[in-house]
């Protein structure tokens, strides 16, 4: 919804409150970098850039940005970083339309975790967790916070798919969590998953993973390398991912249950529609990002 009325106010010329905001930071950040001894800052977030920018207009600070989701989000045009990373070569037209000198966008990619580009063997993260090699499982991920319909949405899931399991990740959302719990209590085809830092090998366990379309944490399956559903996305940002990987062949996006029910049925017996999708995120994911990134920041630092 951000992205919406960052448009809208896009459209006025004028600058953005939220700069002026984050201006009023800059002395005191400032002051945290110098009292450090950082030479460089590498930030994915809008109000850090907007702050640093403002600082470095006064002294002589070095940062990179980093976009985490498909888009350019309103308001990145007022920083003014040495390097803008982008998710991907094909969006530095929409980058540079907002306003973004081409000269600073370098498609390195979304940075994630150094597991979700190592090699792994299912069965073992299975044996790790406890899971049974033999049977299908789909993950369902709510996000870190537990959002979304989930009574509904895993309802329609087990009674319209009788042949595999249901892991769903409730996040932080104790609420979902319970109620889920006690809904299913008697069936052990759905387990209900509370917060947990090893996501990532629930993801690599699985055979189709169902997500909401958030930027880092599509990234993160795409580069373990799932076939995956972008179930309901908000309009805004998450509407741009899902658009982005659907597109490309990398997910299929779903706007109502029936369709993640539909879908979901459909990518658990096509092996062929599994492997391409893998392909494709091979193809436009870059697994190496955070790599890449880190030898730009050194490279910059020692010139």
């Amino acid at each position: 919804m951000y992205i919406i009325f960052g448009e809208l106010y896009q459209k006025t010329k004028l600058k953005s409150p939220v700069y002026s905001l984050n201006w009023l930071n800059r002395n005191k950040l400032y002051d945290y970098i110098e009292n450090n001894l950082y030479d460089y800052v590498v930030t994915t977030h809008l109000f850090a850039a907007q702050a640093l920018t403002a600082v470095k207009k006064e002294y002589d600070i070095h940062f990179v940005a980093i976009a985490t989701d498909y888009v350019s989000i309103p308001f990145w045009e007022e920083t003014n970083p040495d390097y803008f990373i982008i998710p991907n070569a094909d969006l530095k037209k929409d980058f540079e339309d907002k306003g973004i000198k081409e000269e600073k966008l370098l498609p390195l990619g979304i940075p994630v975790q150094r597991e979700c580009s190592e090699d792994y063997n299912k069965d073992d993260v299975r044996k790790e967790l406890g899971l049974n090699l033999n049977e299908k499982y789909v993950l369902v991920l709510t996000g870190s916070m537990g959002f979304g319909d989930m009574n509904n949405m895993v309802g329609e899931l087990v009674k319209g798919i009788d042949d595999c399991n249901f892991i769903v990740s409730c996040g932080k959302n104790k609420k979902m969590l319970e109620q889920l719990k006690s809904k299913y209590k008697n069936n052990n085809r759905v387990q209900e998953l509370p917060f947990t830092r090893n996501l990532n090998l629930y993801i690599k366990a699985a055979d189709v993973v169902l997500t909401k379309p958030g930027g880092l944490t599509t990234t993160e399956i795409a580069t373990i390398g799932k076939p995956f559903i972008h179930t309901m996305p908000i309009p805004g940002c998450e509407n741009y991912n899902a658009n982005f990987f659907q597109s490309r062949k990398m997910s299929i996006k779903c706007d109502i249950i029936e369709e993640v029910v539909e879908n979901t049925k459909k990518l658990l017996n096509d092996e062929k529609l599994q492997k391409e999708m893998v392909e494709n995120q091979r193809k436009y994911i870059n697994r190496n990002a955070s790599y890449d990134i880190a030898d730009l920041v050194i490279k910059e630092m020692g010139e």
